[in-house]
């Protein structure tokens, strides 16, 4: 059996704004199962609850009601937090600090022995490819220079659980192109990532699994492919046998070649399409499902909440 690393039971938070302001409730409910060894994605509008949600794991927001659990053992435990790296979608970098001396500050928070601190710093930078640019003052750093070196205190520490808020906001495409492959690096050697993006193409490119979240809900979870396979937006037929113009079917699109004739048609016109060229003799060739794409889908999710 799979072995759960991150567990979400029935996660609440509400926020007071102050006076006279009526109270938001951000999450509703949230429930996520995260296994061993996935990269698992947090996948929503601006807004949903991805980043309270992240923030209620770590323990930085107290939720009214829900459990967490890491590796089995209470989010708030010590035993929990050892176990867990992240890194923020706005990291806070001391900016009179050098990456060195902010990832050797970071090591003593982690209670990482003074023999081990030089070889995991070389480490993760080298995982980071900051070798050799660590030694400048961080208020210097590029903006995907403090990513970097951001993700590399979250790995210092050898997390079970890689906690990541929108890793590749405000980098370029090679900078994103390399927080990609470091994540996907991370799996390899065994580490569970948990992310949460706003950016579809990078959730499509990386996760084994996906949580949609609207409106503080977990609107739909499981793989991208397996959620695309519930939306179909319409179907393609190929066929002889009768031309385009003696389709009484409403068609969104159709061509007729030199040897067959294609249409597309929406999905509610499926039966009567297949119908109809039975009843005229017509040979079909083929007849394909067209898929949402995830951009499609979200936003289907999303405008069918309001």
């Amino acid at each position: 059996m799979t072995e759960a690393v991150l567990e979400v039971r029935n996660l609440h938070k509400t926020f007071d704004p102050g006076l006279f302001q009526p109270a938001v409730e951000v999450l509703r409910g949230i429930d996520l199962e995260v296994w061993r060894g996935e990269i698992f994605g947090l996948l929503g509008p601006n807004g949903a609850g991805k980043t309270t949600t992240l923030k209620s794991i770590l323990d930085l927001v107290r939720p009214e009601a829900g459990t967490i659990r890491i590796c089995g053992h209470p989010h708030d435990s010590h035993e929990a937090r050892r176990r867990v790296g992240f890194m923020p979608e706005n990291p806070y970098l001391y900016p009179h600090l050098t990456g060195d001396e902010y990832l050797r500050f970071c090591a003593g928070l982690l209670d990482i022995p003074d023999s081990e601190i030089s070889e995991r710093i070389g480490d993760v930078l080298d995982r980071v490819s900051m070798s050799g640019r660590s030694h400048r003052p961080m208020r210097t750093f590029s903006k995907g220079m403090q990513q970097r070196i951001s993700l590399a205190q979250a790995l210092l520490g050898r997390p079970d659980l890689l906690l990541l808020d929108e890793p590749m906001s405000g980098l370029d495409p090679l900078g994103r192109r390399d927080v990609r492959d470091l994540i996907l690096a991370e799996r390899e050697r065994g580490t569970t990532v948990f992310f949460s993006s706003h950016v579809i193409p990078d959730v499509e490119a990386l996760c084994d699994r996906v949580a949609l979240v609207v409106e503080g809900r977990v609107d739909a979870v499981g793989s991208v492919k397996d959620l695309l396979a519930q939306e179909v937006d319409a179907y393609e037929a190929t066929f002889v046998g009768l031309a385009p113009g003696d389709v009484r079917t409403p068609v969104i699109a159709a061509h007729e070649g030199s040897d067959a004739t294609w249409v597309r048609v929406a999905s509610a016109d499926r039966e009567a399409l297949l119908g109809e060229l039975q009843e005229a003799g017509a040979r079909l060739l083929s007849f394909n499902p067209v898929r949402s794409t995830l951009e499609t889908f979200l936003v289907r999710h999303v405008e069918g909440s309001r």
